[in-house]
């Protein structure tokens, strides 16, 4: 496991457009819906915009080929920018083939939420980040994360 973080530290170690990644392991490789991580990250250059990515690492044993995810975006001021579901998809739905990168059972997908967003102000932000399936817990989900990267 501790390859596997110092891999992903050098693949994005070099990364210019990143101005954030954060990603948290799940306890017992489990989504529970009262467990919404919340990511906080500071932006400065209010000219530029960014996008917004979601982390999901995931177990092959995961039973369905979609993940719903709600984020609420807050600013600076505590007020809420915007809020929304969004569908991920983990696998094909008609082949099944896992989406993302990985090898055995264990992928990692990383899924645009946000495109070329412009924030208001300069200062702390945060996002929050629910688990919104039908199921609580939700197994297989093991961990999920996100980046904030300027638009290219």
């Amino acid at each position: 496991m501790l390859g596997a973080a110092v891999l992903l530290l050098l693949s994005t170690g070099c990364d210019p457009a990143r101005v954030y990644e954060q990603n948290v392991d799940l306890p017992d490789k489990s989504w529970t819906i009262d467990n919404a991580p919340v990511f906080t990250f500071q932006i400065q250059d209010t000219t530029q915009a960014y996008d917004l990515l979601f982390n999901v690492r995931y177990n092959l044993q995961y039973d369905y080929y979609n993940l719903y995810v709600r984020h609420q975006l807050t600013g600076p001021d505590g007020e809420v920018i915007s809020s929304a579901l969004h569908e991920l998809l983990l696998l094909d739905p008609k082949t099944g083939k896992p989406l993302g990168k990985g090898s055995s059972d264990i992928y990692d997908l990383q899924a645009l939420a946000l495109d070329a967003v412009k924030f208001p102000k300069p200062g702390t932000y945060k996002l929050k980040l629910t688990q919104y399936m039908r199921r609580d817990p939700l197994p297989n989900i093991m961990a999920v994360g996100l980046r904030v990267a300027q638009n290219q």
